[in-house]
């Protein structure tokens, strides 16, 4: 196994993706950039930790440790945008969320460096991603694949506001169930946090490419508001304020939640 991806197999019907918690940035990729802190401001910070509990529940967790700033394994491998005429960040970023430039002058990727960074990163998460999918798929004929995300609450480029603690995504209902987007609502509402389904984040291209419903894949992505489980210092983000240290005892409740969450999933993926 390549020591930047980590499979955790489980034998529930269910897969923890998590493609954004990484870090790593090789030293031939770092030291083109502007700024160290700024290529990792965007990561989904301590979401692997958050959700450390799903193996208990037996699911399988696949995980990258890379930085999406090296590259995105979320995006469209074509480069294509998820949002048109939206802002958003490419398969292989050049700025931040913000709008920030993440590459010193003409240290950008060209499109070969963009094709080879795909095979080299790209193909092996979604090579483990499938084979896990396949096996599990085998096993019990229906899986859930839960793509697990976070972002900062407020992030005025991308969307106006502050962001919904739970921001849940199906492709507009199409990448999974409505009993399991009905099922993952309920245990969120539980908590009095607020919640939208297929707001600002409808899915990104895990959740649309893999979620097949008429095939028994059904996937949804869960796009966490940071201030849900860690101090979240929007709008002013500096070095010194970001990424806020992962508290356990902050985070408890939201652990909890997100417990229910994926046995709901669990739950539906063994009904017949």
């Amino acid at each position: 196994m390549n020591d930047w991806l980590e499979v955790w197999r489980g034998d529930a019907p269910l897969i923890v993706s998590i493609p954004h918690s990484g870090s790593y940035i090789p030293d031939e990729i770092e030291k083109r950039l502007v700024s160290p802190w700024l290529a990792r401001k965007d990561a989904d910070w301590w979401v692997e930790r958050l959700y450390n509990f799903a193996d208990d529940l037996g699911a399988t967790t696949v995980r990258t440790c890379l930085s999406r700033t090296v590259i995105d394994v979320n995006r469209d491998p074509s480069g294509a945008s998820l949002y048109p005429g939206m802002a958003t960040t490419a398969l292989c970023p050049t700025d931040t969320f913000d709008g920030e430039r993440l590459y010193a002058e003409g240290q950008e990727p060209d499109a070969a460096e963009i094709a080879a960074r795909r095979e080299r990163w790209f193909v092996p998460y979604h090579d483990a991603l499938r084979t896990e999918i396949d096996r599990l798929l085998a096993q019990h004929g229906k899986v859930v694949l839960y793509d697990a995300h976070s972002i900062r609450s407020r992030a005025p480029r991308l969307f106006p506001g502050e962001l919904p603690v739970f921001n849940i995504g199906t492709n507009s209902g199409a990448s999974c169930d409505p009993a399991l987007a009905a099922a993952v609502e309920a245990a969120c509402e539980s908590s009095g946090q607020p919640l939208v389904t297929n707001g600002r984040f409808k899915g990104g291209w895990i959740t649309r490419h893999y979620g097949k419903p008429e095939r028994g894949i059904h996937a949804v992505q869960m796009e966490l508001a940071c201030r849900g489980y860690i101090d979240d210092p929007s709008p002013r983000i500096t070095p010194q304020s970001w990424p806020s240290p992962y508290r356990p005892l902050k985070a408890a409740p939201m652990r909890s939640v997100l417990g229910d969450v994926l046995k709901a999933c669990v739950d539906f993926a063994f009904k017949a």
